[in-house]
């Protein structure tokens, strides 16, 4: 098959969901192109193993970045019209169309992210990774610059914190014209429906690992009572890393042999900072920053307890099952989560770990607490969440489920075709 993935920014650190599906349909002999919607991912030198593996970068059509300044944007545009008008004199027209797209015209916006599909490409499949650009894909196969079957899949943000922000019909046309979308957990999908997508265009399809990246290894109390505790995320605020080191101070009050890590990188970092040292538990909370998959699994290894005290932002931002929490489970680690997004469907509560309320300090070291002075739990407790990993969010199984769902949503619109066409030759007859 032929494969266009959209995306946003490429490639994104955190988003090794969207690097494993390419990686996985690579694999599996299909072409896959990617369009990065808004240009390159901003982050330093580090990139994912599976870029260079893959050689992704050679596979992606970036649009340009608009300037900020208005001036400079005047500029840029009018050079891209010089040396795109050409290609598709309708479509320029039509992406700058004030009357019809309002503020995504005047701002040019549209014909930036326009520019690498503007003289019309055909695909097999159109799949646009979140909400927002699959509005854009299905925006660019009305215009004629995509043909094929669009497919669009929630991830969280967009199906959240989107919608406090642009309200909950900004995706009726989608639902009404895209053939088919995914959620990765049933919270999202329930969410999908209530908007107004048919149930039966909608199917789950979770965010896979690689289990065999990630040993299990069964949890024991360490013999010189030293308790590593783990957090791994980005550092923004629906990862709820506030109340995990807020639940830390609390438990420093009773374990003094504690150790808490926070692997990720984000805007909150100096917050977290002055939080560390307003709470005076410098000695033991250690924000680590961004690791490479190498470098985490080396530091989950020699943790006992992982905590994911996620939390609905401000925003409205919400969270799925999140990768970093089944790779600790695959790993054999005891886990804490709490009630919030889709987290419930991967912990089973009180069987591969403990959920507790969002933003609840108290209760979230209550939990890490027990779990410390119940260590008998530790191996049972990994073993259920290894094999919930195993069971659902296996990446090659999730890889050969999408590669299945393509292909029925082409022998389905082949079918209907074929039944128009006979439908058409009877009524001429």
């Amino acid at each position: 098959m032929k494969i266009a993935f959209l995306v946003g920014n490429f490639p994104v650190l955190s988003e090794t969901f969207i690097l494993n599906q390419i990686a996985g349909l690579m694999e599996r002999g299909h072409q896959v192109d990617i369009y990065a919607l808004d240009g390159p991912a901003n982050h330093t030198a580090k990139v994912h193993p599976i870029v260079e593996k893959y050689n992704l970068l050679k596979h992606t059509y970036y649009s340009p970045t608009p300037p900020d300044n208005q001036l400079l944007r005047e500029l840029k545009t009018n050079e891209l019209l010089i040396d795109n008008f050409g290609r598709n004199p309708s479509a320029c027209r039509k992406l700058l169309d004030v009357s019809k797209y309002g503020k995504r015209a005047k701002s040019f916006k549209l014909l930036y992210k326009a520019i690498p599909v503007l003289e019309g490409k055909s695909y097999d499949i159109i799949h646009c990774q979140f909400g927002s650009v699959g509005l854009m894909g299905l925006l660019f196969r009305n215009l004629g610059l995509l043909q094929g079957t669009l497919i669009t899949t929630f991830r969280g943000s967009d199906i959240s914190k989107y919608l406090k922000k642009w309200g909950d019909q900004v995706y009726d046309q989608l639902f009404a014209e895209g053939d088919f979308f995914l959620t990765n957990c049933e919270f999202f999908r329930q969410r999908a429906i209530q908007l107004g997508c048919e149930a039966t265009k909608i199917r789950i399809l979770g965010s896979g690992i690689d289990c065999s990246k990630f040993a299990f290894t069964p949890r024991y109390f360490p013999a010189d009572g030293h308790i590593r505790i783990a957090t791994t995320g980005r550092l923004v605020e629906k990862k709820g890393i506030e109340y995990g080191i807020r639940a830390i101070a609390k438990l420093a009050q009773v374990h003094s042999n504690i150790e808490y890590n926070i692997i990720g990188d984000g805007p909150l970092k100096e917050y977290f900072q002055n939080l560390i040292a307003e709470l005076g538990v410098g000695s033991i909370v250690n924000l680590l920053g961004w690791k490479q998959q190498k470098e985490l699994i080396q530091i989950l290894d020699k943790s006992h307890i992982l905590i994911a005290p996620s939390v609905t932002a401000a925003d409205g931002n919400q969270d799925a099952p999140v990768n970093t929490l089944k790779e600790a489970m695959a790993m054999g680690l005891p886990v804490i989560g709490t009630f919030h997004g889709g987290i419930p469907e991967l912990i089973e509560n009180g069987t591969s770990g403990f959920l507790v309320p969002e933003r609840d300090a108290d209760t979230l070291a209550e939990k890490v607490s027990y779990l410390i002075e119940h260590p008998e739990l530790w191996q049972s407790m990994g073993q259920a969440g290894r094999r919930r990993v195993e069971e659902k969010y296996d990446m090659h199984k999730l890889n050969d489920e999408l590669v299945e769902i393509y292909q029925q949503q082409l022998n389905s619109k082949s079918t209907h075709s074929q039944v128009e066409q006979l439908t058409s030759s009877v009524v001429e007859t």
